[in-house]
């Protein structure tokens, strides 16, 4: 059975994902829990470059607060500014968007090239700035143009991995959700699905689209790349993309909810004074669907309940 270190895979994606494929990988969790910081240099290379038995490690491991990564633009900023021992010294030390998403995966792929693993990094839709998305959805070759510091510092950690010289695969996905309640976050699904029940009007984003992905196909997706022996960037992203005010509108519907309890706001004034969001931010899937992968619509999902 392959062996392979999953780092944060006690995450929403990454516990699913091992549970998923748990009779045909054994994916060994790599994260605060274990005793694992992938900002410690020393330790990622002890544990990963050092090892023997583990041919790949995915990265789910990342700060993924958008709004707190925007806080950290600035501090990040002046730290580039300085020598390279000072920079090494406060990203060991302090949790920000750059330490975890790029210097940590800086000591990833050191690691990963000493021990000669392959390297899977799961990436994001915000690296694009989804104003004006081509017809169909950005595919993996279009331009990136992240906005937010979350975005930025994704890509930056995309082309650490791309120009590393490793095998790798750079998975971007969107809005990731499962049906079974994951107790260490709410994915969007559920805090819809919370909404509804209180029974409370509420209002949700009705002018931005966004691309569900559901975890189960996800970790299929994941599977097939593994087994054979892919390489490069793939967008594992459902094939519906929709507001968050259809979206809801779907579950209410189908769930016998009240859909009258859902109101429409809009990015512009939700997010005003937040970090910036992609507006449309539609991947386009055709090149894992081409692997024969079946990456479902979020209504699917939902009408299969």
């Amino acid at each position: 059975m392959t062996k392979i270190f999953g780092i944060g895979a006690t995450g929403l994606i990454g516990s699913k994902v091992s549970q998923l494929l748990k009779d045909n990988f054994e994916i060994d969790n790599l994260s605060t829990e274990t005793g694992f910081d992938i900002r410690n240099p020393q330790t990622v290379e002890r544990i990963i470059g050092n090892d023997k038995y583990h041919s790949i490690v995915i990265q789910f491991a990342a700060k993924t607060d958008v709004d707190g990564c925007e806080l950290d633009k600035e501090i990040d900023g002046e730290m580039l500014l300085k020598g390279e021992k000072e920079q090494e010294n406060f990203f060991q030390n302090n949790a920000t968007a750059w330490a975890i998403n790029v210097y940590g995966t800086k000591n990833v792929i050191e690691a990963c090239k000493k021990g000669n693993k392959k390297l899977i990094y799961i990436s994001t839709d915000y690296v694009f700035d989804g104003k004006n998305p081509p017809e169909g959805g950005y595919k993996e070759d279009d331009e990136t143009s992240p906005e937010g510091w979350y975005g930025i510092t994704k890509l930056e950690g995309e082309n650490l991995v791309r120009d590393s010289g490793l095998d790798y695969l750079i998975l971007r996905t969107s809005f990731p959700f499962r049906l079974d309640e994951f107790p260490g976050k709410k994915d969007f699904y559920h805090i819809f699905l919370d909404l509804l029940q209180k029974g409370d009007p509420f209002k949700v984003i009705a002018d931005a689209k966004v691309t569900p992905t559901y975890i189960d196909d996800f970790s299929k997706a994941l599977e097939t790349l593994i087994e054979k022996e892919a390489n490069g960037i793939f967008h594992i992203v459902g094939s519906q993309s929709l507001t968050a005010y259809e979206a809801a509108q779907l579950m209410a519907d189908k769930r016998g909810f009240n859909k009258d309890l859902i109101g429409k706001n809009y990015l512009e004034d939700f997010y005003k004074g937040r970090a910036p969001r992609p507006k449309f931010s539609v991947l386009n899937n055709s090149k894992i669907s081409g692997l024969g992968v079946k990456m479902r619509r979020f209504d699917e999902i939902i009408n299969s309940l």
